[in-house]
């Protein structure tokens, strides 16, 4: 299944992807595929670190001619999102992710294909081992758990790069050029309650929203996606506030940075409700698959008997937990009023887990203004904190102030228009880029982003186009050999 995709050209990159895409490279369990870039670079005689927090650091001297260019720090993420759909069967820790060719886009059989950002890992090795292709001074940065905390860019000291300018390979639009991105801060909210038996007479019946779209919670939340917290959310506020229902347990959504989508909840109900109650479930049901059948044409609501025995929620904690998620925001929370079409601050509630006298919610507040997440993460804080759940905040990652002026962003949108016969878009993104947080440390090193065509990222159906990626090659290996040279 996946040899057909070491035929693609380049076939260097295509089949280092195919290397990475073997090792299980989840974020915080990133030790075999660290161990794997460490032997690589070793095994190509280059100077190969491993910092204190797991980063890679691979340096190569300029090839003959292009010494005196300045040095480039090529730069990528070396973990990957594991998700897959509900019916896949399929370990992330054992195997390695199964490749499909379809047509002009390379995918998975069920699972998150790892493009994001193994495509970027792959071509700055194919660089690395070329003897062939012209390049200057090249310093390569694989950073670790980019996708949950930003725990590697966090850690990565001054001083451990020579580089003056540095080509984030992140970004999943072949005509962007990214130049500033989104911060992010992670919120919590846990508690804990006294289960109870259900209603002698009740029965037990299953509520799952699934099939949604899903997505980057960063780079498609201006998408207006069915969130399937939210969702599900609304009818089980309907079912309380118009039927007597115990909710048993609640388990939707996965990773903070992925639009959840799927949800379920087991509830009991009175056996003489049982009627009116799919009523208020197919009459939301009907609504909300009319409201998102063009972001979610394949959305399913089902409402199905269950064997559960499970205790209940508290009718007190149950009423302020629903009203809570009800008032959290989720989505855009407001554009910027200085650049064009960007989203400036959102959320994402990405987590609701609720079992065994134990809550959790998870959110990811993103936006480009600090202020402005700080703000929107009170606004959650204070909505948890009313139900009387335990809020913390932790994991914020500044924004990346964008210099258009910058020398690497004119070189790059000429390159771009002389390749292409077509402008570029230059422009800054909502999802959390590692530039904005290396740039702490290195604040005088020019940054831009870029990268090929992917789409459907941190969800099963996360793809890449084949000829997107060949135009990403060429245009970065015309970038290296027209970089600019010294300041003298």
């Amino acid at each position: 299944m996946s040899e057909a995709v070491r035929q693609l050209e380049p076939t260097a990159l295509w089949n280092y992807f195919s290397d990475i895409n073997a090792i299980p490279r989840a974020s915080k369990k990133e030790e075999q595929i660290i161990q794997f870039m460490m032997d690589f670079g070793q095994q190509l005689g280059l100077e190969t670190i491993k910092d204190h927090i797991g980063n890679v650091i691979i340096k190569k001297p300029a090839t003959a001619g292009l010494e005196n260019k300045q040095i480039i720090v090529l730069q990528s993420h070396l973990d990957m999102v594991h998700q897959k759909n509900g019916d896949t069967q399929f370990d992330f820790a054992t195997e390695g992710i199964k490749m499909i060719v379809d047509g002009d886009w390379v995918k998975a059989d069920g699972t998150t294909l790892g493009a994001d950002n193994g495509i970027g890992v792959a071509t700055i090795m194919a660089l690395l081992a070329s003897t062939d292709i012209a390049h200057p001074p090249l310093e390569a940065l694989f950073t670790i758990d980019e996708e949950t905390g930003m725990t590697g860019a966090m850690e990565l000291k001054g001083g451990m790069l020579d580089a003056s300018i540095m080509l984030n390979l992140d970004t999943e639009d072949d005509d962007e050029l990214t130049i500033g991105c989104a911060g992010g801060v992670d919120i919590t909210a846990k508690g804990t309650y006294q289960k109870e038996a259900a209603s002698p007479d009740a029965i037990a019946f299953t509520l799952s929203v699934k099939g949604l779209s899903g997505g980057h919670s960063g780079m498609d939340i201006h998408k207006g996606l069915g969130n399937a917290n939210k969702l599900i959310n609304r009818i089980l506020y309907h079912l309380c506030t118009e039927k007597k229902i115990q909710i048993a347990s609640i388990d939707g959504g996965s990773l903070r940075n992925a639009i959840p989508r799927e949800s379920k909840a087991v509830i009991y109900i009175t056996p003489s409700d049982q009627d009116a109650i799919e009523e208020i479930v197919a009459k939301i049901g009907d609504a909300i698959v009319n409201e998102h059948n063009t972001t979610d044409p394949d959305i399913v609501i089902q409402f199905e008997p269950s064997d559960s025995k499970t205790q209940v929620i508290p009718m007190d904690i149950q009423q302020r937990l629903i009203k809570s998620i009800y008032a959290c925001p989720n989505g855009i929370y407001r554009m910027s009023p200085d650049i064009a079409s960007l989203v400036q601050t959102s959320n994402n509630l990405a987590r609701v887990l609720v079992a065994d006298g134990k809550y959790e919610i998870l959110c990811l507040t993103r936006s480009s203004v600090d202020t402005e997440k700080d703000d929107l993460a009170q606004a959650i804080r204070s909505t948890f904190e009313l139900l009387g759940a335990d809020v913390t905040t932790d994991g914020s990652y500044p924004g990346w102030t964008p210099k258009p002026e910058s020398a690497i962003a004119k070189l790059m949108a000429d390159l771009y228009r002389a390749n292409f016969s077509e402008e570029p878009n230059v422009n800054a993104c909502h999802a959390g880029l590692e530039c904005g947080i290396l740039g702490q440390n290195y604040p005088d090193m020019e940054m831009i982003s870029f990268g090929p065509n992917i789409r459907g990222a941190h969800s099963p159906d996360e793809k890449v186009q084949i000829s997107s990626v060949q135009k990403f090659w060429g245009f970065l290996l015309d970038t290296l050999q027209k970089s600019p040279e010294k300041n003298n």
